[in-house]
């Protein structure tokens, strides 16, 4: 594959957040009477505010900011467990050796995308798209968009590395070409990506003289 420049989902794609995520949204699922089985279908690589509309949807808009606002101050001050996933951190390091263009684009709000990417201690990236940038989440592309905006490419230049369906879904929608890293089996449209990785260590990179020569060991 070649590419100018990559945007990198967080959760679940370069940090492992699984156990804190998990807990915070049981516990809020438990607090309202809902099924947690059915929560945790829901929600992953989606916009936090987008899962409580969906699971409180006569709540008005006060509410609904009340609950994100408590929900994040939990996802942001838990960490316990919070990894990066590996050859993430590798992976970065070499982009950043290289020059080679990256970004962090994620569903999740600054202080709770910002915590998450401290306990992983991965590099700091110089274009973090967060929710409180996108009016649409994924599955909508605007998140990929904004992205590859934001690295000054078109997004047919840009690779997205994701593992959830719903960033899957936005990656394949902005234009982008799309690797999937541990997506579900049953992923929608996951014939249309690029490749599809059990891990990113897998994933070596080079620089040429017209953009960046990926390629899989």
């Amino acid at each position: 594959m070649e590419c100018k420049g990559f945007l990198f989902d967080l959760d679940g794609t370069l940090v492992d957040s699984l156990p804190a995520v998990e807990r915070a949204w049981i516990g809020w699922a438990q607090s309202r009477g809902i099924n947690p089985a059915e929560v945790l279908d829901f929600i992953h690589g989606k916009q936090a505010i987008t899962s409580l509309r969906h699971f409180m949807p006569g709540a008005s808009d006060a509410e609904l900011q009340a609950e994100f606002l408590a929900l994040e101050r939990i996802e942001a001050n838990d960490t316990d467990g919070v990894t990066a996933l590996p050859g993430a951190v590798a992976l970065l390091d070499r982009l950043n050796s290289l020059s080679i263009p990256w970004a962090i684009v994620t569903s999740g709000s600054v202080p709770v995308a910002s915590a998450r990417r401290a306990a992983g201690h991965l590099p700091e990236p110089k274009v973090f798209v967060t929710a409180e940038q996108v009016k649409h989440g994924k599955p909508m592309p605007d998140a990929y968009l904004l992205g590859a905006e934001g690295l000054g490419l078109a997004p047919e230049d840009c690779i997205v590395v994701e593992d959830a369906p719903a960033g899957i879904l936005s990656g394949l929608a902005a234009g982008c070409k799309v690797i999937a890293v541990n997506a579900p089996a049953d992923t929608p449209k996951l014939d249309q990506v690029d490749l599809v990785l059990n891990s990113l260590e897998q994933i070596t990179v080079d620089a040429t003289a017209n953009g960046v020569v990926v390629q899989v060991r």
